[in-house]
């Protein structure tokens, strides 16, 4: 299950590691985020918010994420 706010932290939070480091989540190229499914998402909020991106990928929603670029989520407090 996820949160609204969720989708705004794909469409913002940046990969913080390895090839595609600083790339936002929802930018990660579909077969990075097939072999990470595969090698096991890392623990905790990054792995979860990397299979929702996957997720989102796979059912064609990321055109839905997309205009949540630099919205903040302190704006919603």
């Amino acid at each position: 299950m996820f949160d609204k706010r969720d989708l705004v932290r794909l469409a913002n939070m940046k990969m913080p590691f390895g090839k595609y480091s600083g790339r936002v989540l929802i930018d990660l190229p579909e077969p990075y985020l097939l072999w990470f499914a595969k090698q096991g998402f890392p623990d905790g909020e990054l792995g979860r918010l990397l299979a929702l991106t996957l997720e989102m990928k796979i059912e064609g929603l990321e055109e839905v994420i997309r205009p949540l670029k630099g919205f903040s989520l302190d704006a919603q407090a």
